[in-house]
């Protein structure tokens, strides 16, 4: 039986696209508090049911598909110049395929303005006319508002008019940052993009007895099983030490590890992968928010997503990618070289402490790698002295390792300025053996 808050998220996902919704609507509709349904409205927006937009209200959007995240909605537009909706509110939930800035004469303009544009313009009411004919939609800088005859061709095209204070070079940079923040994101693998799941999974019940863990055990081959109750919420784990020597009519609930960890749908790979090797487990089961199984994720997956990730090309740059490539190693002396370039600073010109961290973490993993052939999870970073490094100045990173086992390394990491120590760390990592 699905709970009033499941019931809530179920009907939200129903709605037509470009729907309006509010907690009292909400509440009334499906007989709650406006409490519950306000919770529910929040947990829709976390999933990418809806989208909450200032001075309009909570819209029932599409939920993007990873591979289209690089396109942002108009909905998410208005929230990134905080600007207001002169009309065609309707069409907030369509994404723009790209943005072009009306800063030349008309008939050149409308050369690049097509279907799914985003025209930026100021108080230019011809041209924001023709753009809506052509099937884009229009965001207005400098605060301008526009004609009545606009507001209507908006509504009737389903088009978003946009008004915002700032300036056309302001907005340009905000939603080109918007994007790439986005591209980042796309980057990032999670566990919804590897887990194995349900119908793919072997489970047993609460109820089940060990004589049925043998029959799964003889059929795949596995020792581990996720054990789920009658409504599919995960309550424990069972594997071969917690069954041998015990009779075989036991029921699984009484020899099962209970409140086994877990991971959601939106866990990062990157902390899944941390959470293995932490807690040395070979298989994760993987739940939605409520606790419901969707599936696992095994050692084995984790493995293969950082191996692909690793050969997947960077669009949006983080701090890591730019500490790697800014990274030169000499082979002969065994370290690395790089300079502080302006991207690296803090506000006082000097080497930021996390740009340092970056430094450290991505030297031990270049000089391990040449020793090991796992992958390697940060388990203890510890910074003992770090003196002001100001832009431009070059650095020699010297990486010792002072101890190197089979699961995990011990390395000192001496960070000097002109032949001046500037910095040391002690770091102690894990591995993910391959």
């Amino acid at each position: 039986m699905a709970t009033k808050h499941e019931q809530i998220l179920n009907y939200i996902e129903q709605l037509p696209i470009g729907q309006k919704i509010s907690v009292r609507l909400i509440a009334k509709d499906m007989n709650v508090s406006e409490g519950t349904a306000y919770r529910a409205i929040k947990e829709a927006e976390n999933i990418g049911f809806v989208s909450t937009i200032e001075r309009v209200g909570t819209i029932r959007i599409e939920k993007k598909k990873k591979e289209n995240i690089e396109k942002l909605t108009f909905a998410e537009v208005v929230n990134i110049v905080d600007g207001q909706v002169l009309g065609g509110r309707s069409g907030l939930h369509k994404t723009l395929n790209k943005f072009v800035i009306g800063a030349m004469k008309l008939e050149a303009m409308m050369r690049y303005t097509d279907k799914g544009s985003l025209l930026i313009v100021g108080n230019r009411v011809k041209a924001q006319e023709k753009a809506l004919n052509a099937g884009a939609a229009i965001l207005i800088t400098g605060g301008f508002d526009t004609t009545d005859h606009v507001k209507q061709l908006a509504d009737q095209y389903e088009l978003p008019v946009i008004s915002c204070t700032y300036d056309t070079f302001t907005v340009a940079a905000m939603i080109n940052r918007a994007i790439y923040d986005q591209l980042i994101k796309k980057e990032i693998i999670i566990v919804d993009d590897i887990y194995t799941p349900f119908e793919d999974t072997f489970v047993l019940q609460e109820s089940d007895t060990i004589q049925k863990w043998y029959e799964l055990n003889n059929e795949t081959k596995h020792s581990r099983y996720p054990v789920v109750d009658d409504e599919h919420h995960i309550v424990g784990m069972v594997t071969s030490k917690d069954i041998i020597g015990k009779p075989d009519d036991i029921k699984i609930e009484k020899v099962m590890t209970k409140q086994p960890i877990s991971v959601q749908l939106t866990t990062s790979l990157a902390s899944a992968a941390h959470t293995m090797v932490w807690q040395g487990i070979e298989l994760l089961p993987v739940v939605d928010e409520h606790n419901k199984f969707k599936g696992v994720i095994t050692r084995q997956d984790v493995i293969k997503g950082l191996q692909s990730n690793q050969r997947q090309p960077q669009i949006g740059e983080t701090i890591d990618d730019i500490v790697q490539k800014q990274l030169h190693y000499d082979a002969e002396s065994a370290f690395f070289t790089t300079e502080v370039s302006p991207q690296l600073t803090n506000q006082l010109g000097s080497l930021s402490y996390g740009v340092f961290a970056s430094f450290v973490t991505e030297v031990c993993n270049q000089v391990l790698k040449q020793q090991k052939t796992g992958d390697m999870v940060i388990e203890n970073l510890s910074i003992y002295y770090m003196k002001p490094v100001q832009i431009g100045s070059h650095l020699t990173i010297v990486p010792q390792i002072l101890e190197l086992g089979r699961k995990y390394a011990k390395v000192d990491v001496q960070i000097l300025s002109n032949d001046e120590l500037a910095g040391k760390a002690m770091v102690m990592t894990q591995f993910i053996n391959r």
